[in-house]
């Protein structure tokens, strides 16, 4: 007599890994080989089940200047933005250090005067307020008692207060996108 096979039955889970990947782009032999199923198990579940597979992407087009060029520009703006990245972290870690506020960034304000109180005496926290209230707006940062506000707050009241240039860094014509920031 012959001896049949055992039926091989494969979980739920196996079957949805083969789909994942089959849709991915695998190819149905090197799937049956890999979950020991066979190959035409495999191609009756596709077929019932409806499986689809995935568009392949469309390739990225070349941009006008060739992928030359585009690479350049890419690898100059990359470097342009590590300077002033490596700029504005000697001027933080001066600035933490205690050194005059001057020079530290206006978006980055909060954060240095938030960080100096937290770190430094407290009498550099009252020359700190007192050398930002001569600014106008960031008299804000500070509560009636003289307490510094939660940066969260800084930040927004800086946006609030820096609105114009926020809009001009960003690229916001006038009339355009007149609610933001918000």
């Amino acid at each position: 007599m012959f001896e049949r096979q055992a039926r091989k039955i494969r979980s739920d889970d196996t079957w949805h890994a083969i789909r994942r990947a089959w849709e991915a782009g695998e190819t149905g032999a090197s799937l049956a080989r890999r979950y020991d199923v066979g190959l035409d198990n495999l191609w009756r579940r596709r077929a019932s089940e409806g499986w689809k597979r995935r568009p392949p992407a469309e390739p990225d087009p070349e941009p006008a200047e060739g992928w030359d060029r585009h690479a350049q520009r890419k690898q100059a703006e990359f470097e342009y933005r590590r300077e002033e990245t490596r700029l504005l972290a000697v001027k933080l870690a001066e600035a933490m250090r205690g050194e005059p506020l001057a020079q530290v960034p206006v978006w980055h304000l909060g954060f240095v005067l938030e960080w100096r109180a937290e770190n430094l005496p407290p009498d550099q926290a009252a020359r700190d307020r007192d050398w930002a209230v001569r600014h106008g707006w960031t008299a804000a940062f500070w509560s009636e008692t003289g307490w510094l506000y939660p940066l969260s707050y800084l930040d927004e009241v800086t946006l609030q207060a820096n609105r114009d240039d926020w809009r001009e860094d960003a690229g916001l014509p006038l009339g355009a996108a007149e609610a933001w920031p918000c």
